[in-house]
């Protein structure tokens, strides 16, 4: 997709709705003009009073370029995540039970993660591994006779969702409840998922409720009869006399089910979409699978840059290329556009499964906040399309990708394919 610059930087407003239902071609293009003309922006807020009974916020600046931010990821202790890594504000209790670690600052944070990292042992990533390429047979044996299917909702989605409910020993009756309650709190603004926007804060706290409910009754059943299971490591795990409560392990699974299911599935989406758009690139990583496999499924990721944005909140007065930020406002790290950034990448536009070096910020940049499940993401991408290449190589992407409207997730919500059917 060629950028097209439709906009002088003067009307680029990243606050506004209307901004985001633009075509995709001339966001990239906003983001191309800000990034060479204004790369440090401030933005007025949309008025929210509609869906939120909270004020209007007080606006946002906004960090385009990959080396900013690079810096404010760096930097924690003087943009932090405890005031909430979205752009509009929330009470306290909201912001860590959507959120959890990610809206916190150490030493919670680091608490947190650690006693988290705890459940995460080798043994546990060594098998999620084994589990995650299982699956991907078992999603493929399931289309393949086929001959089309949507790729998102049969495929894409449901790898990241079956690995995510294994680890934690949820049965898979739970799955689709789980992939519509994850829906609903990252799809919120699109009318397929919450057709009133009167009810789109209901739906999310409900959402957020029943998914927090499922792990808090597990987390009980285990502590008194633990499995093998992710959750019974956690609800278990010890540092220095903690443990995680129910509540903290409710959000834990909120978030995990959110992002650890969302981002990786539409990066498989997107990766998907990518491929059959760039040929050349497809059929040379499918000449070399193996080969180029680490480069390829990195350039995936930043190609999709599923998460396009989080937020944090100056601590102190700073300055960041010649422009004062005060302590309380809000900067907003726009990784779709680091992704992009001419200064750190070759040709930026171009998809390139060789791509080396590919010092992306899909997984939120460097520093206290950087994906803890970057490593297992990379494997679902890289088995999922292992699998796929080997079983029905010939796969193609039939129509127009159906987007997700949203200026969070960059999601694809349906994405038709055809292949030989029971495989060539």
């Amino acid at each position: 997709m060629k950028p097209q610059e439709a906009l002088g930087v003067d009307d680029i407003h990243l606050g506004d709705p209307e901004f985001w239902v633009r075509p995709r071609a001339e966001r990239e293009g906003a983001f191309q003009t800000l990034r060479r003309e204004r790369p440090v922006s401030f933005h007025e807020e949309p008025d929210a009073s509609d869906v939120s009974p909270l004020p209007r916020g007080p606006g946002f600046w906004s960090l385009v370029k990959h080396e900013d931010i690079l810096h404010a990821s760096r930097n924690p202790e003087l943009f932090c995540s405890g005031k909430g890594s979205n752009i509009g504000d929330m009470p306290q209790p909201f912001l860590e039970f959507f959120g959890s670690m990610i809206n916190m600052d150490d030493p919670r944070h680091s608490r947190l993660r650690r006693i988290v990292s705890r459940g995460f042992t080798p043994r546990m990533i060594a098998r999620a591994e084994e589990d995650v390429r299982r699956s991907a047979a078992h999603i493929v044996d399931s289309v393949i006779e086929k001959g089309e299917c949507d790729f998102v909702t049969e495929i894409a989605a449901r790898l990241p969702l079956q690995i995510i409910c294994d680890m934690m020993g949820i049965p898979e009756s739970q799955y689709d409840f789980i992939f519509e309650k994850s829906n609903v709190i990252l799809g919120a603004g699109d009318p397929e998922y919450v057709s009133d926007r009167a009810q789109i804060v209901p739906a999310l706290l409900g959402a957020g409720q029943e998914l927090s409910q499922l792990a808090q009754d597990l987390g009980r059943h285990r502590r008194e009869k633990p499995t093998d299971d992710l959750t019974s490591a956690l609800v278990n795990a010890e540092l220095d006399g903690e443990k995680l409560d129910d509540q903290e392990l409710g959000s834990f699974f909120v978030l995990l089910a959110v992002a650890g299911n969302e981002t990786t599935r539409n990066a498989i989406s997107h990766g998907m979409k990518a491929l059959c758009d760039h040929p050349a690139e497809r059929a040379a990583w499918q000449a070399d699978f193996h080969g180029l496999a680490a480069t390829a499924v990195d350039e995936i990721i930043r190609w999709a840059t599923p998460v396009i944005h989080f937020r944090r909140t100056a601590t102190e007065d700073t300055e960041i290329r010649g422009q004062r930020i005060r302590a309380g406002e809000k900067v907003v790290l726009w990784y779709n556009s680091g992704n992009r950034d001419e200064e750190a990448f070759e040709d930026p536009q171009r998809f390139d499964v060789r791509r080396t070096p590919n010092e992306h910020v899909a997984f939120g940049g460097p520093g206290p906040h950087y994906c803890m499940g970057a490593h297992l993401a990379r494997r679902e991408i890289t088995l999922m399309f292992e699998e796929l290449f080997r079983r029905i190589p010939d796969i193609e992407v039939v129509g127009e990708a159906d987007y997700l409207q949203s200026f969070f997730i960059n999601g694809i919500k349906h994405l038709n394919v055809r292949f030989t059917a029971g495989g060539v």
